[in-house]
């Protein structure tokens, strides 16, 4: 009758990492997203984005920001 000899750190870690994976399977399901909510929140910001581009305001060689010389532009 001789007992199973058990490395304790071993069984530690096999115990912390069981544990580590419970959690993150929890996780995943509290806090993951599916499929269809991520295709949808990437086809709104593409469209906001879109938007966005369509509405910029084209400057001109006189305005501060732009870094063409005005007496270069025709």
């Amino acid at each position: 009758m001789a007992a199973d000899i058990i490395n304790l750190n071993r069984a530690r870690k096999d115990k912390a990492r069981a544990e580590k994976t419970a959690k993150a399977a929890e996780n995943r399901v509290k806090f993951g997203r599916s499929k269809a909510e991520k295709t949808k929140i990437m086809a709104d910001k593409e469209r906001r984005q879109r938007e966005l581009e369509g509405a910029r305001r084209a400057i001109g060689p006189d305005h501060p920001d732009c870094d063409l010389d005005p007496g270069t532009v025709s």
